[in-house]
Order: C-alpha cells, then sequence, then structure tokens
C-alpha cells in the first residue's frame, strides 16, 4: 500500500512524524495514527491546488535564460530587446 506521503503529513501536521507503507502513520512515540481518508484527500486537493496556481512560474523559470545571458542580452542589445524576449516567455506563461 502506497501513501500519500506529502498529503498525509499536510493534513497531520504536528501529529505525524513518520511514514511507513507497510505499517502506516505514526506519531512521535511510535504509536499508530489512524488516518482519515477525506482529510489526507482534502490535503491533497488543497497540495495540488497551490502548485496549479504557481505553475506559470515554474514553466517560466525553465524557460529564462541564465541572468549571466540576461546581463549579456542587455549590454548588447539594449534594454528594449532584453524586455522583448523576457515578455515572450511571459506572454507563453500568463498568470492565472
Amino acid at each position: 500500500m502506497a501513501l500519500d506521503h506529502e498529503a498525509i503529513y499536510s493534513a497531520y501536521s504536528g501529529t505525524v512524524v513518520s511514514i511507513d507503507d507497510s505499517a502506516g502513520a505514526f506519531d512521535k512515540d511510535g504509536k499508530s495514527v489512524t488516518l482519515d481518508n477525506a482529510k489526507v484527500a482534502a490535503a491533497r486537493k488543497s497540495i495540488d491546488d497551490a502548485l496549479a496556481a504557481t505553475k506559470y512560474q515554474r514553466d517560466r523559470a525553465a524557460e529564462y535564460p541564465t541572468w549571466q545571458d540576461q546581463l549579456d542580452k542587455i549590454y548588447h542589445s539594449g534594454i528594449d530587446a532584453w524586455k522583448a524576449d523576457i515578455k515572450t516567455i511571459k506572454d507563453k506563461y500568463p498568470k492565472p
């Protein structure tokens, strides 16, 4: 049984300190914590929603040139050319 560790830690913050896929979730004293699937599912949805809301940031970051290349672009082509390049990326991945 594969448990959703990230969602369990989020749903049971401060309670669950370790998770074993075959044995379950445990508190700081090693006692088993009974998991509520609805609570874990709600935590998973919250995590997924937060990731979806910031996906554009990760997509943009993957396409931006290094800061060194950006400075080189500004030096050789000017700030307006640099802005045009960055705007193309921002337009491709708009904020939601």
